[in-house]
């Protein structure tokens, strides 16, 4: 099994924070980026192995792929960030066996049918189900741009904005 540093859901996926941060604080061996649409759209693909560190294997794939390679014992103790784009694909990845105690939100984008729930997190009602589906698999849930920023209880703001009932 993959040994999972960090499950992040960022809209923007791979980018500088995610590259010169959390990449080197975590000491890892990869970074995948579990897209099924980033991993069919060839330009998009090409940004993210841009925004990647210099000597660090970047891969892009479909959710499944990433279930599967998880199974395969040839990456055995592999460390790696695992990055996502919403809520509703890193419970794809749980489902499937990803084993992770938190996932880290970094940014989901804002439209017309989310709410702000900080600076940098908008959820929707769909979002809240998926969180509240992940919530109930015991993972800690926390808003955290890079690691020196304190993490926020996803959690506990959903109940605080009264979005979700304890």
């Amino acid at each position: 099994m993959l040994q999972v540093q960090l499950l992040r859901i960022d809209s923007r996926l791979l980018h500088g924070q995610v590259a010169t941060n959390w990449a080197r604080v975590l000491k890892i061996d990869r970074i995948i980026v579990a897209s099924d649409g980033v991993a069919q759209d060839a330009i998009r693909r090409t940004l993210i192995k841009q925004a990647s560190p210099p000597g660090l294997r970047t891969h892009i794939v479909p959710i499944q792929k990433v279930i599967r390679i998880n199974q395969d014992a040839r990456f055995d103790g592999e460390k790696v960030l695992l990055l996502v784009e919403s809520p509703q694909d890193a419970l794809r990845l749980i489902l499937g066996g990803i084993e992770v105690s938190r996932i880290n939100i970094g940014s989901l984008s804002f439209d017309n049918s989310k709410k702000m729930i900080s600076d940098t997190v908008a959820v929707s009602q769909r979002d809240i189900q998926v969180f509240q589906l992940i919530h109930q698999h015991g993972i800690q849930l926390e808003i955290r741009k890079v690691s020196s920023d304190s993490p926020k209880d996803l959690w506990q703001i959903l109940i605080d904005k009264h979005l979700i009932t304890e």
